[in-house]
């Protein structure tokens, strides 16, 4: 049905249904890790390959992965957790060109509205890890860095990958956003740069061993 042809009242009952059916389905998932990156990223791209390094290392960890379900990183982080026992859950998004899902989620749910996925994307998450993508990745990370500045989240790590590829954008804050005060070093440190999937395996599996190790009586 065409959107815009919705009463109002109606469209607030679907973002609703959409909030309710996540929670539902992701409630016993646990502690996850959200992984983001580029749709456009070939299979034998870096890129993809160390998402799918990142996946099995942390589904070995047992750590559950999310990611939006398509195609490149997303599909490399799914296919590599998908690869051991813990659940790989991708949270795809209906859009004018259509997504197709990849075959590696063992949890898959459907969203309508952005703002639903993205809340979805955040109550499960433990850590978030950026790989290299385009207008979509940069709008999950610094929400994502917003959303731990503001203190409306714990803090948890945020993880991007590929020195090179963040380079000229942590110079640029640096240069401009510390400089001018428009942020502070302490805020401008709410993020970590590595190079692979080790490095950020490593980041993530000490932040939930520490938050394991605290529930213990």
């Amino acid at each position: 049905m065409d959107e815009s042809k919705i009463p109002e009242a109606w469209r607030v009952l679907r973002i609703q249904s959409e909030l309710v059916d996540g929670i539902e389905s992701l409630a016993k998932l646990g502690r996850a890790v959200t992984v983001f990156g580029s749709a456009r990223a070939p299979v034998e791209s870096r890129w993809y390959q160390e998402a799918q390094k990142l996946g099995q290392l942390l589904g070995t960890e047992n750590i559950p992965v999310i990611t939006g379900g398509g195609a490149g990183v997303m599909e490399g982080a799914n296919r590599g957790c998908y690869s051991t026992a813990a659940d790989t859950v991708g949270l795809n998004i209906t859009l004018p060109t259509e997504q197709t899902p990849n075959s590696y989620q063992n949890l898959s749910l459907e969203f309508r509205y952005f703002f639903v996925r993205k809340f979805m994307f955040v109550k499960y998450a433990v850590g978030f890890v950026i790989f290299p993508g385009g207008y979509g990745t940069m709008d999950e990370l610094f929400e994502a860095l917003t959303l731990v500045q503001t203190a409306k989240v714990r803090p948890f790590p945020i993880v991007l990958v590929g020195r090179g590829y963040w380079q000229g954008l942590t110079e640029w804050m640096t240069e401009h956003m510390v400089a001018n005060g428009f942020i502070d070093e302490r805020e401008f440190n709410l993020f970590s740069v590595v190079d692979s999937a080790e490095e950020a395996a490593a980041i993530i599996v000490k932040h939930t061993r520490m938050l394991r190790a605290q529930e213990l009586p």
